[in-house]
């Protein structure tokens, strides 16, 4: 038991190379096909086998499939966080622009299109400050491999696409915003209107807050919190400071 410990600890927990090990060094001769072979043939066997498979997929290194340390976090976190905040810029912007407009004119329309226009507005914006944001970072990074002596190499071709990140911002933006327009667009009662826009943007805030805390490993609970209260207070302290506005009658 504690020569195979030794042994599975020693070929990192790789499956294959555990299995050949225990073959080579805990089965007696007569037992397998090899029969012909000793122990330390098999034991040879076994590394030379090791070190081929090493060759032939270098970049892959032999651990457990199912852990944590084996999932790129880091390499989702650009596409994690433009979603996110795309989504999240898109619903509260629009909610609070609504929520604003309404706190000063009651109809249904004038809300509706002061979100659509912020729809419109938003998502050009989210997708040219994300595309002029790639294309610098990527200019940056061409520039390193010129002073390295790569340009043309794989670390070329996984540079992050301007567009694609424009495209992405901005169709996560325009997802985020649509939620309190279609909530608000079919409701002609104000209080009702205004009380359906806070909570489904509440809702929708709590819901963002989950999806990014579990694809990014994070705390759900504090999270989700964090995302909500934000929200609510931009709708609040806009909605808030409109009503002044009104009253004041400028």
């Amino acid at each position: 038991t504690g020569q195979s410990s030794a042994i599975k600890h020693a070929t990192g927990a790789c499956v294959l190379h555990t299995t050949a090990s225990l073959l080579a060094t805990c089965l007696p001769p007569a037992t397998h096909h090899c029969h012909h072979l000793t122990r330390s043939q098999l034991r040879a066997m076994a590394v030379n086998d090791t070190k081929l498979a090493d060759a032939e997929n270098p970049g892959v290194m032999c651990r457990g499939g199912d852990s944590d340390s084996d999932v790129d976090f880091a390499g989702r976190a650009n596409w994690l966080r433009a979603a996110v905040l795309g989504a999240n810029d898109g619903l509260v912007s629009t909610a609070s622009l609504m929520l604003g407009v309404g706190a000063v004119k009651h109809e249904v329309r004038a809300m509706v299109i002061s979100g659509f226009a912020g729809l419109l507005a938003g998502a050009c914006s989210m997708a040219i400050g994300e595309f002029v944001s790639v294309c610098s970072q990527r200019d940056v990074e061409i520039a390193q491999l010129d002073r390295d002596g790569k340009r043309g190499g794989d670390e070329e071709r996984v540079l992050p696409s301007p567009v694609q990140a424009a495209a992405a911002s901005a169709l996560a933006f325009s997802v985020g915003a649509l939620l309190p327009l279609l909530a608000a667009g079919f409701i002609v009662g104000y209080k009702l209107r205004v009380a359906v826009v806070v909570a489904v943007a509440t809702l929708a805030l709590a819901a963002f807050g989950v999806v990014g805390a579990v694809l990014g490993r994070a705390p759900v609970v504090r999270s989700s919190a964090r995302v909500v209260v934000g929200g609510l207070a931009a709708m609040g302290l806009t909605f808030g400071l409109m009503r002044l506005f009104r009253a004041s009658g400028i």
